[in-house]
């Protein structure tokens, strides 16, 4: 209770009404995999190395590189970016928020850094160097590095009077110039220099600013040289840098007003730098090291300016095994260590979907099954997804089968065959057939239930969908075929005449009969991964009937929202649900260990997986 401790009116604020629920997103989807490009951990790497939310495809390509094949170590023809085209097919058939945990293996005998593009500037004093942000061969960019100078920013500072009998002047000052600030001196018999002229260090200075405010100018070897300034005519601009990035698939990157010196705003290792640039998706960043030399600013400027240098030496590194996919947990002894693969996706709770689009591409069915195995285990530990398993390509019915049966879990689904697309990568050309292209269905699988959710709901199941972005499936399954695998959990995707592509069971990989359907599962995860993220309040409250009301009355309310949806069954909220929180559910001895149980039963609605009606002839004046 408040204390009254003085005479007077005291207002306080109390709440009338029970807690509400308030429901999980279900959409928001997680794939691993090898991408071009992007954050992934390694040592000597950016921090920042967590999976990335992605929202369009446009930003995954910026993030993540693009569809283009990589050309990996021990792969005779150029691989297809799985996770690339699997990232646009979910955006394409309607998904909306996509986590990426990128998965790189480094060749052997090689960390991930030695897969990292770079390029030596070699400045005179000091050490820089150019590297790519992440490791892959999208990071031998092309460096195009120019000068920008100012107008002449000399003045005359005005003399200063101490006593009587001295009088001094600060000479020759640079307008607006910090401490660090580069300039350039142009004598009156001295050509100006304009544009992206080349620097020559004999006229660079770097200005120093003492504790008076006062200018001087340090030159070449540390050396302060007031008098280069000190002339008739003299001219002094200002020089910063700009660094134009040309990227893959023609993205320009553009940064401007760099300056050299680390007390400088806009220093260039603070603009580009590795932990913390300005732009995250940045595709370089400077290592320096000044040294402790004054004029380094003024070499490093010497230095980077001048023609277009391309960084070399960044590769794709090899296809990554299964327990690259699966990945490790973060170190608690080292910060600096993420997790990795789908490890990294666990560490999120707002992710509902998971998914591997590179496991089915694994070479022997050993490591497809191992792949899709690491995916079902991270679904069931993380309890509050379910996993999207990707079949071998070219399977036959048997090979499907057989694949199917070595998994029995509740929080996965099995969609076979894979889908065939025009590859994207290869430009039109009048009379060349256009390339196809395999791709396993998990993406476009992924971006259905998305765009199921956002329509209809998780309840209805993601089933009698249209696929968008695809020419066909790998092979056609027909009612016979379906009627074949559709009893062992394998959901398959059909052609209808008249009715498109269309996804055409809504089955998961239990043996469960209670766990048959994917909707089921899907909305119990949302039901409870909703209350215990809503719950938490209750947590050390006082275990009494006064909570247990509280309880009661929060699930009730959100039942009922789901109940008056359609997710529930019943013609009235008695039969499609209940809750009890009392002593009934509760014994002394849960009480006296701080137990509070509360007992919940719903009656999902499931699919009506076959449609029956039954037809028979009717005499018109028969009696019933």
């Amino acid at each position: 209770m408040p204390e009254y401790l003085a005479p007077g009116v005291y207002v306080e604020e109390v709440s009338f009404r029970s807690k509400s629920i308030e429901g999980v997103p279900t959409s928001t989807t997680g794939f691993a995999g090898v991408a071009r490009f992007g954050p992934v951990q390694f040592t000597g790497g950016p921090a920042a190395t967590e999976p990335r939310l992605i929202t369009s495809y446009t930003e995954f390509e910026r993030v993540y590189g693009g569809l283009d094949a990589m050309e990996m170590t021990g792969v005779s023809d150029p691989r297809p970016v799985y996770l690339a085209h699997a990232a646009r097919a979910f955006f394409n058939n309607g998904g909306t928020r996509l986590y990426i945990s990128r998965v790189f293996r480094p060749d052997a005998g090689k960390t991930v850094r030695d897969h990292v593009a770079r390029l030596d500037a070699s400045p005179a004093l000091g050490a820089a160097m150019w590297w790519a942000r992440w490791p892959g061969r999208d990071g031998n960019v092309l460096l195009h590095t120019e000068v920008v100078r100012s107008k002449n920013l000399a003045f005359k500072h005005p003399a200063v009077v101490g006593d009587l009998l001295a009088r001094h002047t600060w000479g020759i000052q640079v307008k607006t110039a910090r401490h660090g600030t580069v300039v350039e001196v142009t004598q009156a018999a001295d050509p100006v220099l304009k544009g992206n002229d080349a620097v020559v260090p004999a006229r660079l200075l770097v200005v120093q600013v003492d504790a008076d405010g006062r200018q001087t100018f340090v030159g070449s070897g540390g050396v302060v040289d007031n008098a280069l300034i000190d002339l008739p005519g003299v001219q002094l601009a200002i020089v910063e840098m700009r660094v134009t990035v040309y990227g893959p698939r023609g993205r320009v990157d553009s940064h401007e007003q760099l300056a050299a010196h680390p007390g400088q705003r806009r220093f260039i290792g603070t603009v580009l730098g590795l932990n913390n640039p300005e732009d995250e998706t940045a595709l370089v960043a400077l290592e320096w090291d000044d040294a402790g030399e004054a004029w380094w600013p003024a070499a490093l400027v010497a230095a980077l300016q001048g023609a277009d240098k391309r960084l070399a030496q960044g590769s794709d590194g090899v296809v990554p095994e299964p327990d690259d996919f699966r990945g490790s947990e973060a170190d608690v002894d080292n910060a600096s260590v993420k997790a990795t693969g789908l490890e990294a996706l666990a560490e999120l709770t707002d992710i509902a979907i998971v998914a591997l689009p590179d496991a089915g591409s694994l070479d022997g069915d050993d490591r497809v099954q191992a792949a899709a195995g690491h995916l079902i285990a991270h679904a069931e530990k993380c309890r509050y997804r379910i996993a999207v398993v990707d079949g071998p390509p070219n399977a036959s019915l048997t090979a499907i089968r057989e694949f199917r049966g070595k998994f029995d879990s509740k929080y996965a689904a099995l969609y076979h065959p894979w889908i065939e697309v025009l590859d994207p990568t290869v430009p039109n050309a009048p009379g060349v057939p256009p390339r196809k292209l395999l791709l396993p269905p998990s993406g476009f699988v992924t971006g259905i239930y998305a765009r199921n959710d956002i329509e209809r709901g998780v309840h209805k199941a993601p089933a009698n969908e249209v696929v968008r972005g695809l020419t066909q499936f790998e092979i056609n399954i027909n009612k016979a075929r379906q009627d074949v695998l559709n009893p062992e959990g394998v959901n398959c995707l059909r052609f209808f005449e008249g009715r498109g592509h269309r996804v055409w069971g809504a089955r998961t990989m239990s043996s469960d009969p209670e766990w048959k359907y994917v909707n089921v599962r899907r909305l119990f995860i949302y039901l409870e991964h909703s209350i215990d993220k809503a719950t938490q309040w209750a947590v050390f409250e006082p275990n009494n009937e006064r909570l247990w009301k509280n309880i009661r009355s929060a699930v009730e309310d959100f039942l009922y929202v789901l109940w008056r949806d359609g997710a529930l069954l019943g013609s009235k909220p008695e039969e499609a649900y209940f809750v009890r929180c009392d002593r009934s559910t509760m014994t002394q001895n849960d009480l006296d260990n701080g137990r509070m149980i509360c007992l919940v039963g719903v009656a999902p609605s499931r699919p009506a997986e076959f449609v029956i009606f039954r037809v028979g002839q009717w005499t018109a004046n028969a009696q019933s």
